[in-house]
């Protein structure tokens, strides 16, 4: 047996729980950190967005920008590994940090049309469509948990640290009772 065959999300008894918030697991987003120059922005294989809390996706990948320097690519499960090589090699003659920290993060993705509702019960963020379009992320705090949202159309992916993910959908599973009339 391989370690990817043992591999398993710390939210995979969690399907149902999902469910009840509108949300699924997304298993083993590859995730992978670049720190370079923005002048150096246009030697990126991938679009990299330039202004602050906004993201490029496409399909199968999307790059979010977290800080001046700073930009998380996402893949489809098993692809850091050429999300990594495609990123050095576009950047192998400036200076950058490009890291894999698939690890660091589980992702859910929230898919109900109640989800920015949802989110705002737990959030400080203006989660108004007039100000969180399509394209646009941020990191913020869900209840005490630190999170990177990210806002496509008609879903909400959430990325949050593995040693918190329970507390976010315990938090989330609180808010929907609470505001549906359920619960004690």
């Amino acid at each position: 047996m391989t370690a990817d065959a043992r591999a398993r999300s710390p939210l995979a008894d969690r399907v149902a729980d999902l469910a009840t918030i509108g949300a699924e697991l997304v298993p083993f987003l590859a995730q992978v950190d670049l720190r370079v120059d923005p002048a150096h922005a246009g030697l990126a294989p991938y679009a990299l967005p330039l202004e602050p809390n906004t993201a490029w996706h496409d399909d199968h990948h999307a790059a979010l920008w977290l800080g001046p320097d700073e930009w998380l690519f996402l893949g489809p499960a098993d692809t850091a590994h050429e999300i990594v090589t495609a990123l050095e090699t576009a950047f192998a003659d400036v200076d950058r940090s490009i890291v894999d920290v698939s690890a660091n993060r589980v992702a859910i993705a929230l898919t109900s049309d109640d989800r920015l509702e949802l989110l705002s019960h737990v959030c400080s963020l203006d989660l108004d469509l007039r100000a969180w379009t399509a394209g646009r992320c941020a990191q913020a705090l869900l209840g005490r948990a630190q999170v990177i949202l990210l806002e496509r159309d008609g879903t909400t992916p959430v990325l949050v640290r593995p040693s918190f993910a329970d507390y976010v959908v315990d938090l989330l599973l609180a808010v929907r009772d609470a505001t549906s009339g359920v619960g004690p």
